[in-house]
């Protein structure tokens, strides 16, 4: 049994160490490290990458065991640079050194230890703060830092495994702080209002799209520093952000305060049904003292909240209403239907009863157009406007009666609603 725990205990532990290996175990996945920012990195598990030319195939100021590589890139002007290691937190096996040793790297090539250039002071037997120095560093240019696990001392057996936190800084890398702000930021706009809101950067090279939020929702994305939109409401917060420099981004943002969303009752009163002819009163209302009824047409008084209409075909009636500088509207939709009776039949026979074929309700139509057609699809009469002057009589277009029968129909009354009326009807003699 204790054989067999002792096996399982080692294939865990060299699990873990597999499973804490970081990506910038390898020189070609270098942690890139921004100017005044604080990483927390760690050699845990990390190994070495040693063949004549390969990335840590370097013996000046150490021989690696376990490194690890960051990268950053000067700006363009380059100057000194200083890279700070802190908060340094060792594992403590036993026969583990407890120190590492680190140092800059230039590269000719990425990773290729035959163009290696070792810079400023290289660090050993290190086990607490500790910092790095680059002088006159070449603009725009990126540079490595390798740190490794000391392994020297009497009865160390393994290199020293790291937790630890690491920035840079200095005039080589320093940049200016990238700034967004947002204009308007108003306090209060009216229900509806349509607002413009425009971002204005400081310091932002290489800007990215625009992300515009409402209450932390993205709302748009913009090309250019502008974003519009009528549907704020009560205690919104609008936001944008932005991307800055291509190398080590930036995201600057900025945000209004929530905005008060001022409004007042306003009501169209409910849609209404009404046949041609009839009339209807509006239900508005409001507590605005300024408003109007549009379209004014057939309306008895269109600043009245509640006026009479008589439209001849369907109208949507919109109210708007003004107070303390704020406009708003509601509308409503009076329906006319069609009061159309079609009969099915009629006797052309001169006796003074049915001897045309009437439609009720179609002079209400002046537009209307009428179509008849034999049952062999012939036509046989036409006409704009079917009224009870133009009502067929049973003749043809040259005015010749026709033979008793059925014969087909499409009356189009060419209203708003587009109302189309087919079927037959029989003429009796």
């Amino acid at each position: 049994m204790r054989i067999l725990f002792g096996i399982i205990f080692f294939a865990f532990s060299v699990s873990s160490s597999l499973l804490a290996q970081e990506s910038y175990n390898e020189c070609v996945n270098a942690l890139e490290i921004c100017p005044n920012e604080s990483y927390s990195v760690n050699n845990l598990g990390a190994n070495v990458t040693f063949c004549p030319g390969c990335e840590d195939d370097f013996t000046f100021c150490f021989t690696p065991q376990n490194s690890i590589w960051l990268s950053f890139t000067t700006n363009a002007t380059g100057g000194n640079v200083q890279v700070d290691f802190s908060n340094l937190v060792f594992e403590l096996s036993a026969g583990q050194d407890t120190e590492l040793q680190a140092t800059i790297i230039a590269a000719v090539a990425p990773c290729d230890a035959t163009t290696y250039t070792q810079l400023g002071n290289c660090l050993s037997n290190e086990s607490g703060n500790f910092s790095l120095i680059a002088l006159g560093l070449n603009p725009s240019t990126t540079y490595y830092v390798v740190i490794d696990g000391d392994n020297n001392g009497v009865g160390i057996t393994d290199p020293a495994e790291c937790t630890f936190d690491v920035s840079v800084s200095g005039v080589g890398v320093d940049r200016p702080i990238s700034s967004i702000s947002i204009d308007p930021n108003m306090a209060s706009v009216c229900l509806q209002e349509t607002v413009t809101f425009t971002a204005s950067i400081t310091d932002c090279p290489n800007t990215g799209n625009y992300e515009w939020f409402i209450n932390g929702v993205l709302a748009a994305t913009t090309t250019i520093p502008n974003f519009q939109t009528s549907a704020l409401t009560q205690g919104d917060i609008v936001s944008v952000q932005t991307a800055c420099y291509a190398i080590c981004p930036a995201t600057p943002s900025d945000a209004t305060s929530p905005i008060t969303v001022l409004s007042f009752p306003i009501d169209a009163g409910p849609d209404q049904t009404i046949q041609p002819g009839e009339s209807a009163i509006l239900g508005g209302a409001t507590t605005a003292s300024t408003f109007e009824w549009t379209p004014t047409f057939n309306v008895s008084n269109p600043f009245n909240l509640n006026p009479v209409v008589s439209p001849s075909e369907t109208v949507t009636y919109t109210l708007t209403a003004t107070q303390n500088g704020c406009t708003l509207t509601d509308q409503t939709i009076i329906t006319v239907v069609s009061f159309i009776e079609i009969p099915n039949s009629f006797s052309p026979n001169e006796d003074g009863a049915n001897d045309t074929w009437i439609i009720e309700g179609a002079e209400l139509y002046p537009d209307a157009s009428m179509k008849i057609y034999s049952r062999w699809g012939q036509p046989v009469f036409e006409t704009i406007g079917y009224t009870k002057l133009k009502a067929w009589d049973g003749t043809n277009q040259r005015g010749k009666p026709l033979a008793a029968g059925v014969y087909y129909f499409i009356f189009e009354l060419r209203d708003s609603e587009e109302q189309l009326f087919k079927g037959s009807l029989t003429m009796v003699r």
